[in-house]
């Protein structure tokens, strides 16, 4: 074989063991929940519960479904546990390639990145989840009595889980748009009435048809992207330039100018 030929065969090698290592950190995380599944299952649909009338309960239409959906509901818990170690085994396998200033930001990156999409999810289950059903049973006829499939109730927690999660992505976003050079911070500011348009056309589209939800990820997803832009202005200072007339941004880590 060529250098070439091994040189891909050894990264090949080197990325089935870094799978092989989060697989192993979600799975030994979620073998140590598995006793407490039906718990966590209970603690995921407490907002669904309290906005139930009293004496009513979610349903399983499914013979199997009040074994798989805890099972289910548990794995995600473990993968959110895990995902700073998932997170890590990704960093570990691209850095080789990484100059010595992007290593220095992509740890960073990795604790932020795990951290704001923990956020989201936080700010879902404690903030939306109760909003959104409140008004739905509030909306909903007297003449019904609501009893949630726990299964569809799983696929439509998950889907916010991962809408907010990786809304909540969106100032790591913008720094990398930035630091890779792909976006100057004036072009950010330049589109930021798209942005707030586009913002609300993504939360009509990933949320229940109700303005109340909308608005609470349209909402958060703007100031996200504000944050992001403050941010990103910290990632290169302004230097002031001999001739009085511009201004030169020096990249705080690789020294490179940009004349403005």
């Amino acid at each position: 074989m060529t250098d070439q030929q091994e040189s891909f065969i050894a990264h090949l090698m080197e990325l089935r063991d870094r799978l092989l290592r989060a697989l192993i950190a979600v799975g030994v995380v979620f073998v140590c929940l598995m006793p407490w599944a039906g718990d966590i299952y209970d603690i995921l649909a407490k907002p669904m519960m309290a906005t139930l009338p009293t004496g009513t309960h979610m349903i399983a239409t499914g013979v199997v479904t009040p074994f798989f959906v805890p099972v289910k509901v548990t794995m995600m818990v473990a993968f959110v546990l895990a995902l700073p170690v998932v997170l890590y085994q990704a960093w570990a396998f691209i850095a080789p390639g990484l100059y010595a200033h992007e290593r220095r930001l992509a740890v960073p990156l990795v604790i932020g990145s795990s951290a704001l999409f923990v956020l989201g999810m936080a700010f879902c289950y404690f903030f939306v989840f109760g909003t959104v059903f409140k008004f739905i049973a509030e909306f909903a006829p007297k003449s019904i009595v609501p009893a949630p499939d726990i299964e569809q109730y799983l696929s439509f927690v998950m889907s916010m889980f991962i809408a907010f999660g990786i809304t909540f992505e969106v100032p790591v976003i913008v720094i990398l748009l930035v630091k890779t050079g792909l976006v100057e911070v004036a072009k950010l500011k330049e589109v930021r009435p798209y942005v707030i348009v586009g913002a609300f056309v993504v939360a009509a589209i990933v949320t229940p048809p109700d303005v109340v939800s909308q608005c609470m990820l349209a909402v958060p997803m703007c100031l996200l992207y504000e944050l992001g832009i403050l941010l990103a202005r910290m990632v290169s200072r302004p230097v002031a330039s001999g001739d009085g007339n511009a201004l030169v941004v020096a990249d705080a880590d690789t020294g490179s100018v940009d004349r403005q």
